[in-house]
């Protein structure tokens, strides 16, 4: 169930605003999936501060993780970032982001499901 703020994000493609979200300064280890469907889409290790407003990243952690489309809206072209396997709008990826991709992949926080490292519970101490 999402709530009426994640609707407008997820299903009618709405943004957050700047500064906002709340993985925006996230710098704990994890993965992010779709808060829609729980999709993995982004490592801890492929995000970094833009100082866009957003969380961003500069990769996802497979290509077929998610989905380009082009968007022709509010007067700009730009390539909207669609989750693969249920199609939720997740944000919009551009060219000016950092080595090795290039890519800053700029998310709603509200999109997103952060789930932190767990620890290794199973290692016996020595």
């Amino acid at each position: 169930m999402l709530s009426p703020e994640e609707y407008r994000v997820l299903r009618e493609a709405g943004t957050e605003p700047p500064f906002s979200g709340e993985y925006v300064d996230l710098d704990e280890e994890g993965t992010y999936r779709c808060r829609a469907c729980g999709n993995l889409l982004f490592a801890s290790d492929a995000k970094y501060h833009s100082g866009c407003g957003w969380p961003s990243f500069f990769d996802v952690v497979s290509p077929d993780a998610v989905v380009l489309r082009k968007d022709t809206s509010h007067g700009m072209v730009r390539t909207e970032v669609l989750c693969a396997r249920c199609g939720s709008h997740l944000g919009h990826v551009f060219t000016d982001g950092p080595k090795p991709t290039g890519l800053r992949y700029c998310m709603n926080s509200l999109a997103l499901a952060f789930e932190p490292t767990k620890p290794d519970h199973g290692k016996r101490r020595e």
